[in-house]
């Protein structure tokens, strides 16, 4: 089968396996640590109220079988150790029949944790995993030679998040025709990283720069990755350099990480053998009939399927994370269409008076990544998801993406509960939880040069408005 064989990619299939299981691993860690307080029985978003009004052919899932807190953390837990199977080469020692199970049981935990996650798990990067791992089902084992077609779909699918990211943009907010968005960028950002300040204070020049150089990155060399070597590899690597770029300026969960796995696939042997002291197989084995015709299957449904994705590429209506069918299995991708302007924050405050008066104190609840106090660092985060701070992100762009959650939020403050407390950075109410909260919207800016030398700051930020008035546990103090 010298056609479907790709021997001369074993290495950069080796590569994106193991990039893979390490995102997996940690995507499943963060359901982990952050399920019990956003979705578990006493959780903002019960998965259990959820599954009362869904249908399981709208959100296929184990748990339409059965829900317990227990039970969720056994399939997390259970996701985990196969990732952890496969970032040890494990699965890969399998035979071929076994490998593509473990693959698939690892696709199947996780779908079945986005598809009952609710606006926690609303974010494009979990479809893109869900698309990734569904395909990693389907690179073969160590004792195989990598399918050609598998490969491609690999780069069908690179070649739509990069350059339905890039048409999403120039289709989208005019600074980036201008190429005056990263003016803003870096400060307004969903959540910035320890390096987003400096990104910020680059001269204007660079910064437009940094715009064209995106725009070459996303609308034009996408098309070179379907071209022989060593030039899909080149444009492979520019895609891989770039996404590092970003990795370094924001936290953006596991996007960047996984565009940069799908990438490490593009990368034929003899890149990663003057790269690296490392040496692909001579003895790798013809891929078995069964399995070619498996693969040819789903290259062909995959094509099928790719219509309406590829068709919303080059819609004038082009949307952002959009999935087609709940199993999310070829998707349309793309983000920041629109840049913020301006950043604005919800600062969550306690008081321990039951009936705060203007002399009483008042308490600030700090997140982990997103802005607070005004001397404390942005910090690095990524590959780890946030998923609070990212939504109060959201909030504080319109009060409307916080309907379902902000109001749980706040009682889960009142009550104490320890499991959200956990979430957060800092409680300031150790000892009891406060008589009181409000939510108040402030202005943030990054610090001056001059500001930032004399002050220590990071952050500076008036206020705006009252997010939230006064609310305690007998309603309105």
């Amino acid at each position: 089968m010298n056609w479907f064989d790709a021997d001369n990619y074993w290495l950069g299939r080796l590569f994106f396996k193991e990039g893979l299981a390490v995102i997996y691993l940690c995507a499943f860690f963060v359901a982990i640590d952050q399920f019990r307080p956003l979705i578990g029985d006493h959780g903002i978003l019960p998965i259990r109220r959820f599954l009362a009004g869904a249908r399981w052919q709208r959100s296929p899932s184990l748990f339409h079988l059965h829900y317990s807190d227990r039970f969720f953390m056994g399939v997390a837990c259970t996701g985990a150790g196969l990732s952890a199977a496969a970032l040890l080469g494990l699965l890969d020692l399998l035979p071929l029949p076994l490998c593509m199970l473990g693959w698939l049981l690892l696709w199947g935990l996780y779908l079945s944790i986005v598809n009952v996650g609710q606006v926690w798990y609303g974010f494009g990067w979990e479809s893109l995993l869900l698309e990734v791992g569904l395909l990693a089902v389907f690179v073969g084992n160590a004792h195989t030679a990598p399918p050609l077609l598998t490969l491609l779909l690999l780069r069908w699918l690179l070649f739509r998040l990069e350059f339905g990211a890039g048409l999403i943009k120039i289709r989208g907010d005019p600074c980036w025709r201008d190429l005056t968005c990263l003016y803003y960028h870096h400060e307004t950002q969903p959540m910035p990283g320890p390096l987003s300040w400096y990104f910020h204070r680059l001269p204007r020049r660079l910064h437009k720069v940094e715009v064209a150089g995106n725009h070459f990155t996303q609308l034009i060399v996408p098309f070179f990755l379907f071209v022989p070597q060593p030039v899909a590899g080149g444009a492979a690597a520019i895609m891989v350099v770039t996404q590092l770029w970003l990795v370094v300026s924001g936290n953006f969960a596991w996007l960047n990480w996984l565009a940069i796995v799908l990438g490490l696939s593009v990368l034929p042997n003899g890149f990663w053998e003057a790269m690296l002291p490392v040496t692909a197989p001579s003895d790798i084995a013809a891929a078995p009939i069964w399995f070619v015709v498996i693969v040819v299957a789903v290259t062909v449904a995959i094509a099928a399927l790719s219509y309406r994705p590829a068709r919303n590429l080059f819609s004038s209506h082009q949307m952002m994370n959009a999935s087609f069918d709940p199993w999310h299995l070829v998707n349309t991708y793309g983000a920041f269409g629109h840049v913020t302007k301006t950043r604005r924050e919800i600062v969550v405050e306690g008081c321990r008076d039951a009936h705060p008066t203007a002399d009483s104190e008042w308490l600030a609840y700090e997140f982990k990544g997103k802005p607070g106090a005004l001397r404390r660092r942005p910090r690095q985060f990524a590959p780890y998801h946030l998923r609070l701070d990212w939504l109060m992100w959201f909030a504080a762009i319109s009060p409307g993406y916080a309907t379902s959650w902000f109001g749980g939020l706040v009682e889960r403050l009142l009550d104490g509960n320890t499991a959200l407390l956990k979430l957060l950075h800092h409680n300031p109410f150790p000892d009891a939880p406060p008589a009181a909260i409000r939510a108040r919207l402030y202005r943030y800016r990054f610090t001056t040069r001059d500001e930032r030398r004399a002050t220590g700051a990071w952050w500076a930020r008036s206020l705006e408005a009252e997010f939230l008035p006064p609310v305690s546990r007998r309603g309105p103090p």
